[in-house]
């Protein structure tokens, strides 16, 4: 797809990553080679549908170290119907002896200290479930016992007492068939304790410090049920440090490419709404990442378009013979009359991140070709640094990555060597906060020290691709009663980046100029089915907030987002008011800022770039 005609999606999240509610498969009930002791005296494997887009569905298995020893090396095998087949896979070399499944750990994924949890995943066809599951040739023994319902999810911990050093947590207590045995309390995804009621006091914290809490049952016959929703908790005291004081926040958006063509989008109109004069940085997207180097998006756009006076940022029409034309042009005449505004080339995104995977194999001349690219003598001064779009390292987006968690630590440190202390360097990064999720695919803690600043995508969570729904808001800035994921919320992300050692200040809100819906619903609130996608200008289920602002005007509000129920239209996007609320949030956390994705869905007078410039102010 040429990328003058490149939709949105280019820039959102993978609909796998943001699909239905996982699905447990009673994996127990469908094997019967080796006792269950005897797999459970050292380790178990369970399986879940992650998400399930019609056409196709991801798929992810667990395997845990329930031993007392190291498990070096492990296999699991299954069967699917035919029918069924695996596609693509991450975190595994999957082989298949027609419907028969073999999937082998990863050189650094095999070894398994005494209960440790490593995950891989893949996208698949069909509609069947696996069967006959093993693990290193014994039994699974991580699913449902036959004829038993695993307990419900237990209620969203309720957080009091919060310390410097502790916190108390409580929740709605499960239901059970035949009882619930316990609950295991879930720290950032990891278990810090096991209880028989519904209630814990955490303690040993660090102060100041940011944790997702979430609880899960187990029943008699020791079946674990669904995850509870994430509780975010920051205990008190810690740094003295406020983060970003008064107007240090950054204040970013991004400036597409292809905006030109049928959005008639120019860099002028950054001026003339008026949001040149509110912003710090912009994003020009994007740039692409092939043969192992960054190149040129559309080399027309960039460097040849030529604009008439009445298009230009300074009202001088371009010349044939002049040296620079198209966007990069007009951003100099836009730094020109506002000398503030730092522009950062953006590389990658959702359909140029495939790239990516050849290019870390070397990040110093992969580093070495973006620079120059970059800071070519005909462009140098339009730019200010670079961003990478890398949707997602070690995980999977449009394609599927394996390059392990320490190559996008790897390429950001090759970055900042080359582009040096007087050039930003920056990323866009994943907001999956779920156990074993995309946040814990890479180390973003690492690469931190290399980074100004990471753009959270803190959108995308919830949307049609899900034709069915539930209706959710696709940028929930906290959980609620019913959200299909736990983790797929702001809160959560923000969580846990800081909770990996990710610092606050180098944290940035993302807020999308946009709505996701769906269509055939007749339930206003969230949680109601539908038949599929809403119609929208450039894409079915996507619209721009101008427009939606009218066609469909906010009546309610969940998780700090607000919806529309009209006629049999269901949307999710942020206005003003919830922007307000979330650029609040954002400065009690201590963030950097935020950005927003992108210039073009807000109104002709950039009225959600002032709700960003005054909640932030």
């Amino acid at each position: 797809m040429s990328t003058s005609t490149t939709p949105l999606r280019t820039r959102f999240r993978t609909r796998a990553a943001a699909g239905l509610t996982a699905l447990i498969v009673p994996l127990a009930a469908m094997v019967g080679l080796a006792s269950p002791a005897q797999a459970a005296e050292s380790a178990t494997a369970s399986y879940t549908k992650s998400s399930d887009w019609g056409t196709g569905f991801e798929g992810k298995w667990t395997v845990k170290n329930t031993g007392t020893t190291t498990l070096n090396g492990w296999t699991v095998e299954w069967d699917f119907p035919a029918g069924t087949s695996v596609t693509s896979a991450w975190d595994a070399d999957v082989t298949n002896s027609g419907n028969h499944w073999t999937a082998k750990n990863k050189s650094w994924a095999g070894s398994l200290a005494p209960g440790a949890s490593v995950s891989f995943g893949f996208n698949g066809t069909g509609t069947g479930s696996p069967s006959g599951c093993k693990l290193n040739g014994g039994s699974c023994d991580g699913g449902s016992v036959p004829g038993d319902t695993p307990p419900t999810a237990p209620g969203t911990p309720s957080a009091s007492t919060i310390t410097d050093t502790s916190v108390k947590l409580s929740w709605t207590a499960s239901t059970d068939d035949k009882g619930v045995k316990n609950y295991d309390v879930l720290r950032d995804g990891a278990k810090v304790a096991t209880v028989t009621t519904p209630s814990y006091t955490d303690s040993g914290l660090t102060a100041g410090t940011d944790y997702s809490y979430s609880v899960q049952a187990r029943d008699t016959a020791d079946q674990k049920g669904p995850v509870s929703g994430a509780r975010a908790v920051r205990t008190t005291g810690g740094s003295t440090d406020p983060g970003p004081g008064p107007g240090d926040q950054v204040k970013l958006g991004y400036f597409t490419e292809w905006g030109i063509y049928g959005r008639n989008y120019h860099v002028k109109n950054l001026d003339t709404s008026g949001s040149a004069g509110k912003i710090t940085h912009i994003n020009y997207s994007f740039g692409n990442v092939q043969g192992g180097k960054c190149t040129m998006g559309d080399s027309f756009a960039a460097t040849d378009k030529a604009y008439t006076a009445d298009q230009s940022v300074d009202g001088k029409a371009d010349t044939w013979d002049q040296p620079l034309r198209g966007n990069f042009n007009q951003l100099r005449k836009l730094k020109a009359k506002h000398p503030n505004i730092k522009v950062l080339w953006s590389f990658g995104g959702w359909t140029w991140s495939g790239g990516f995977t050849d290019a870390v194999k070397n990040p110093a001349a992969f580093a070495d070709s973006c620079y120059k690219l970059v800071e070519d003598p005909r462009w140098a001064d339009v730019f200010d640094g670079i961003d990478l779009d890398w949707e997602y390292p070690n995980a999977c987006g449009l394609s599927c990555d394996t390059s392990g968690p320490a190559a996008f630590k790897n390429m950001m440190q090759a970055m900042r060597a080359k582009f040096g202390t007087d050039n930003l360097v920056t990323a866009a990064i994943t907001a999956d906060a779920t156990a074993g999720g995309k946040i814990d695919a890479a180390d973003y803690a690492g690469a931190a020290a290399y980074s100004d600043w990471y753009n959270v995508m803190t959108y995308d969570f919830f949307g049609a691709w899900a034709k069915n729904g539930p209706t959710a808001p696709h940028s929930p800035l906290t959980s609620y009663p019913g959200i299909p994921q736990a983790g797929y919320t702001s809160a959560d992300a923000i969580a846990k980046l800081k909770a990996k050692g990710v610092p606050a200040k180098k944290l940035l809100l993302g807020i999308g100029f946009y709505g996701r819906g769906w269509t055939g619903v007749t339930q206003k609130e969230p949680g109601g089915t539908a038949t599929g996608p809403a119609a929208g200008t450039y894409e079915s289920g996507i619209e721009d907030y101008k427009v939606l602002k009218t066609k469909c005007p906010a009546n309610g509000t969940v998780a700090g987002t607000a919806y529309a129920h009209c006629g049999t239209d269901w949307w999710s996007y942020d206005t003003p008011a919830t922007i307000a609320s979330k650029m609040s949030w954002a400065k009690g956390q201590g963030l950097g800022g935020a950005f927003f994705w992108e210039f073009s869905g807000d109104t002709a007078n950039g009225e959600l770039v002032t709700a960003i410039n005054n909640g932030l102010k």
